[in-house]
């Protein structure tokens, strides 16, 4: 079985459901969890091997500095998993994007269309007023699942503005 079929079987492609569409990056999550369970380990030893006096001995390391220590290692950790937040949630309304930092919910009928450009680190929307709003969600490093991911936001678009064509036309 090919890595991408297995990786849909297992929930980690574009899950599409009554024309629900909802994206999470891959490789950077794997990434970012292992790297915020080093760190934790990596600072928890730090912290225990803090005993006796400083360099020059005019202090001493105390409990409090023990504990300080390994909290920084949450805290890092916990800075790197906000990388793992990017998600992109889409339906025949709109369009739910949340990155990094910020969130946007954007109705169809102001995104001009989804580009993935070649050498481009992740996908963007091209809305109508010229901006462009990166969809972190869909990152080149996770390479066929993020084309697919483009193209079924591609459909889920198209199939909004083939609508409204119907509607202006019935008129």
């Amino acid at each position: 079985m090919s890595e991408r079929q297995e990786a849909v079987r297992q929930g980690a492609g574009p899950a599409v459901g009554a024309d629900v569409i909802s994206l999470r990056p891959r490789r950077i999550r794997r990434v970012c969890w292992i790297s915020a369970v080093v760190l934790v380990v990596l600072f928890a030893v730090i912290a225990t091997t803090l005993t006796g006096p400083t360099g020059n001995g005019f202090g001493t390391f105390q409990r409090g500095d023990q504990f300080a220590m390994a909290g920084l290692g949450v805290l890092f950790a916990l800075g790197v998993l906000l990388f793992t937040r990017p998600r992109v949630k889409a339906d025949a309304r709109g369009i739910r994007v949340r990155n990094v930092i910020g969130s946007y919910e954007l109705p169809w009928e102001v995104v001009r269309g989804i580009r993935f450009d070649r050498g481009a680190p992740w996908a963007a929307l091209e809305l109508y007023d010229d901006d462009l709003l990166p969809v972190v969600a869909l990152q080149a490093a996770d390479k066929q699942l993020a084309v697919d991911g483009v193209r079924a936001l591609r459909r889920l678009h198209q199939a909004h503005l083939a609508t409204l064509a119907e509607r202006a036309s019935g008129r």
